[in-house]
């Protein structure tokens, strides 16, 4: 499962505790005024669950970061302090160290379990480890239950990197509400966000069609016309000095006629302008949410709620 830092999965985080932002608390051995470093930042899982508080150890080891599971940890807003259960000097010193440029794996995880898990710690029951409740998108850590039982025959179930499941280790990410100094009430929320995706695209381009045009040119064609007429004087006689005999004269007369002659040029038709308008309309979307109510349970004793 993917983890994330806290203001990668909810940059508006802050808004949902209230000012209770775990980011630079400091942390302290459960039970002593032993301070052993600093809040950094969060991991949470894709469900927004708290699963390790990222604790800077540069009080004491400097420019070392570890990983604290959410489980052994137990917030006092009172004094802005968080109690790490279980962690020791050198149970720090053993964890390995948490570098921001590398990926959170299983691998990476296990080490850290390990340490955890080694014999002689201290580990949680089961029975009184209830699910961490916080202000929605995230699963906030809340004061958690100290107490905590000496292991006398400590086992570990054996986990697979396919099928691991932090609800199966409640002593290190298991919560509850019994140290509690204040008990809250919370409500979830839609947080409507959008996102911009491609749906599509309209390509737009030209081609060359044929086709066969049709025009019409008048022209005009030449032809010899050879009329034969009798004049009036017809069969007069004519003086000998007038009539002039002569073999092989010939009249020319020139022919001509048009000819269509097309040819083809080219000219603009039309312009064609691709613009883009964006249309507004509004989604509407549901879920189902939750809310906490006062339960009082007073057994007929006089209750005055203020």
């Amino acid at each position: 499962m993917a983890l994330y830092k806290l203001e990668d999965f909810d940059p508006n985080y802050r808004d949902s505790f209230q000012g209770n932002d775990l980011k630079g608390l400091g942390v302290y051995a459960e039970g002593s005024d032993d301070k052993i470093g600093n809040v950094s930042d969060v991991l949470v899982d894709d469900e927004g669950r708290f699963r390790y508080l990222i604790v800077d150890l540069g009080f004491w080891i400097f420019g070392k970061k570890v990983l604290l599971p959410v489980g052994r940890s137990r917030v006092d807003y009172n004094v802005d302090r968080v109690y790490a259960i279980g962690m020791t000097r050198e149970q720090a010193e053993q964890l390995p160290e948490f570098d921001e440029g590398l990926a959170l794996d299983y691998d990476y995880e296990e080490r850290v379990r390990g340490v955890y898990r080694r014999p002689g710690e201290y580990t949680r029951p089961v029975e009184t480890s209830t699910a961490l409740e916080t202000p929605t998108p995230l699963e906030a850590s809340a004061p958690i239950d100290t107490g905590y039982q000496p292991a006398t025959t400590p086992s570990y179930p054996t986990y697979e990197r396919d099928t691991y499941n932090y609800e199966r280790e409640p002593d290190l990410f298991g919560t509850n509400e019994q140290d509690h100094q204040t008990l809250r009430l919370y409500e979830e929320r839609l947080i409507a966000n959008k996102k911009r995706q491609k749906t599509g695209e309209v390509a737009i381009g030209k081609h060359v069609e044929t086709d066969t045009a049709r025009v019409a040119v008048p022209v005009e064609r030449e032809r010899v016309v050879i009329e034969r007429v009798t004049p009036t004087d017809a069969g007069q006689a004519v003086s000998s000095g007038e009539a002039n005999f002569r073999e092989g004269e010939v009249a020319r007369v020139e022919i001509y006629e048009e000819t269509p002659d097309i040819r083809k040029e080219a000219v603009l038709r039309e312009e064609v302008r691709v613009t883009k308008v964006v249309e507004q309309e509004t989604a509407e979307a549901q879920a189902t949410v939750r809310r906490e109510e006062l339960d009082i349970d007073a057994s007929g004793l006089p209750i005055e709620e203020r």
